[in-house]
């Protein structure tokens, strides 16, 4: 009877806490949706809304180590509840928000709340599942953290089409009230004692390099990369980042990170993993929602519905990892898919037309959803695994900083290659045209189609052009991808996690410590 109420209780935790996740996951891209409406509420120039966006992602990533680090000192339980409470306030103010200063402020504090919940979340489950079933739980997290974006961005689409973006703040109250009720229920309280102080210089510095590289990547792709402010932002975050090092390496046991465990395949491997899965899913979405609806025509919430495949069998294999790596080993099934990935990209990159359609996107799609799936779960496995068990937090916070990172860096680096390689390819086709409609053309494929109409009887033309263009880009883009998920699958398939005897997940960070 005691087991049976003690499972019963383990899967509570795990749904409180995926709940809370989903919160979390969906007010990332919510906003996304929603950006004329916002426009117009507002009265906001289009910086105005991108910062109502990227604000709340910079948060979120800047905190994520520091309070994942106090939440292991102060208690897990009571820093899940303290965010929920937090990030359901700002939601709710977010929601009833009357102008652009309110709506800032929201989302900042909104971010805040975030960074509170969201390594607490797996924190809390390394913590609570023994290890025969740790891996199992992982891997439902990495589903709902993986595929919880589409379906966020999914309902926010819904949402928005059929009634009023205020409405998006209503999902992650909902899920912010049921995931409290659930936590102040289920969730046991669990703490570690350090020795040490907490580390506030490692913090800041912390903060100082997440801020820093992280703007650079979302304002670069905005304002130019040679802008002085994007510039000054990577030489603020290169130099904290250097900093944070040394003095991690200073504080060794004592630090907020002890970059020494980088030495461990487990932590090294898990971390490049994810940041490349992470950065390739993320600049797929750059280059599919044009895609779907420029390209096609689309509206936002058939677009976002044409990713939900993708999304469900991320889901579904993210599940199904930890059974094959417990026959194959982590290192194989990371491999698998690494390789499941590369070729879903290659399938894009090939088979991808404006004729083609969306059938001619299905087969990489399906083969990518397969691949992040086998992918993330191992790899956050073997993060979590390398960190002690009174360090969880800071190593859940590691492996969401790693996301957020991957997130940035592949909507900067692919969406530059998309724009890129579109402006090349139409620069050659525009001879002929009149200027008034070549020089929008050059500027990407929306404003290609928007200009159109003063091409005269080259209209239709001109639309073919930038549409066969923009194709061009996506094919660049994607096989950069591929090249990343090749040079990728190599590392891994060399030093990638071992398999681990059971009750040995310590040893191998331990070894790395001594060395």
């Amino acid at each position: 009877m005691f087991f049976v109420l003690w499972e019963l209780r383990r899967r509570s935790v795990l749904i409180a806490v995926c709940i809370a996740l989903m919160a979390v996951i969906a007010s990332v891209s919510g906003l996304n949706v929603a950006q004329p409406d916002l426009a117009v509420e507002f009265g906001a120039s289009q910086s105005a809304i991108l910062w109502m966006i990227n604000l709340y992602t910079l948060t979120l990533a800047a905190l994520l180590l520091p309070l994942g680090a106090l939440g292991d000192r102060l208690g897990r339980k009571r820093m899940l509840i303290a965010g929920l409470v937090l990030f359901g306030l700002a939601s709710v103010a977010g929601g009833l928000a009357p102008s652009t200063e309110v709506m800032l402020g929201a989302r900042l504090v909104s971010g805040i709340g975030a960074a509170m919940i969201m390594p607490i979340t797996l924190a809390v489950i390394t913590s609570t599942f023994p290890e025969e079933e740790r891996g199992r739980a992982i891997g439902i997290w990495t589903g709902v953290a993986g595929g919880g974006g589409i379906l966020g961005m999914f309902l926010s689409a819904a949402l928005v089409d059929v009634a009023n973006w205020r409405l998006l703040f209503v999902l992650p109250v909902v899920l912010v009230a049921v995931a409290l009720a659930m936590t102040l229920r289920s969730v046991p309280d669990s703490r570690e004692h350090s020795r040490h102080a907490y580390d506030t210089t490692g913090a800041l510095a912390s903060v100082a390099a997440v801020v820093g590289l992280i703007y650079f990547l979302q304002e670069g792709a905005e304002r130019g990369w040679s802008e002085p402010l994007t510039l000054v932002s990577l030489a603020v975050g290169a130099l904290a980042a250097v900093f944070f090092v040394l003095w991690e390496l200073r504080r060794r046991e004592g630090a907020l990170l002890d970059v020494r465990l980088f030495r461990a395949r487990g932590l090294a491997g898990g971390s490049l993993t994810l940041l490349a899965v992470f950065g390739v899913q993320a600049g797929i979405f750059v280059v599919l929602f044009p895609f779907l609806q420029v390209v096609l025509g689309w509206s936002g919430l058939l677009s976002t519905a044409a990713l939900m495949p993708m999304a469900v069998l991320m889901m579904m294999t993210s599940g199904l990892a930890p059974k094959l790596a417990e026959r194959v080993g982590p290192k194989a099934t990371m491999a698998t898919g690494i390789a499941l990935s590369g070729a879903g990209l290659g399938l894009m990159a090939a088979l991808v037309s404006v004729d083609g359609g969306y059938p001619s996107l299905l087969p990489g799609m399906l083969a990518m959803g397969l691949g992040m799936g086998l992918s993330m779960t191992p790899s956050t496995e073997a993060i979590t695994s390398s960190l002690p068990q009174e360090r969880q937090g800071v190593a859940s916070a590691l492996n969401d900083v790693t996301r957020e990172f991957g997130t940035a860096l592949g909507i900067a680096l692919l969406g530059a290659l998309l724009s890129a390689g579109y402006r090349d390819a139409i620069g050659e086709r525009l001879d002929g045209f009149p200027p008034e409609a070549a020089g929008p053309a050059r500027e990407g494929v929306a404003n290609a189609l928007d200009a159109a109409h003063t091409a005269g009887p080259q209209a239709q033309q001109l639309v073919r052009m930038a549409r066969e263009s923009f194709v061009d880009g996506w094919q660049q883009a994607m096989w950069a991808g591929v090249f990343v998920m090749a040079a990728l699958f190599v590392y891994v398939a060399l030093r990638g996690p071992e398999r681990k005897a059971r009750g040995t997940e310590g040893a191998e960070a331990a070894q790395a410590l001594t060395v």
